[in-house]
């Protein structure tokens, strides 16, 4: 298996973890064809502080695992302001850099504000564990062409 599909895996087996454990609106989208940095971005919303928290230990008990490390890891309490924090380090969005990939967990006022899967619309989505119309999605992955959104008919 090559170094590509390994990486894709990861990817994949880390939306599926944050999925697990209740993350909102997971994407997993394949960043390679549109920068130099990363191969790819893992975008989920987070209920609370607590979920925050919770959910960074199981993607770190799970990066201890599998013998990787996180190379850069950006938090920092809430700010108390009416506008959503532009700054990485809040309460309000927590950055894991695992080098091939980069995990978003954000709160949903911060990720509707900077709309990063908007941003990077091109990027092709290879996991979603909700349809874009809001329906439960079933969690499978799947694949969406650039700029497109797939959802699974009922």
């Amino acid at each position: 298996m090559s170094q590509n599909s390994n990486d894709c895996m990861l990817a994949l087996e880390l939306g599926k973890l944050i999925d697990d454990h209740r993350g909102a609106d997971v994407v997993v989208m394949d960043m390679r064809s549109l920068n130099f940095w990363t191969d790819f971005f893992i975008i989920a919303t987070v209920t609370s502080d607590t979920h925050l928290s919770g959910l960074e230990r199981h993607i770190k008990e799970f990066v201890r695992e599998k013998g990787l490390e996180i190379l850069r890891h950006s938090s920092r309490p809430k700010k108390n302001t009416a506008a959503p924090s532009a700054d990485l380090n809040s309460g309000e969005w927590r950055l894991l850099d695992l080098g091939g990939t980069v995990i978003h967990l954000m709160t949903a006022g911060v990720r509707s504000f900077f709309e990063l899967e908007r941003l990077w619309s091109a990027a092709p989505l290879i996991y979603q564990s909700v349809a874009t119309d809001g329906k439960t999605g079933d969690g499978v992955p799947r694949t969406r062409s650039a700029g497109t959104h797939s959802s699974k008919s009922s």
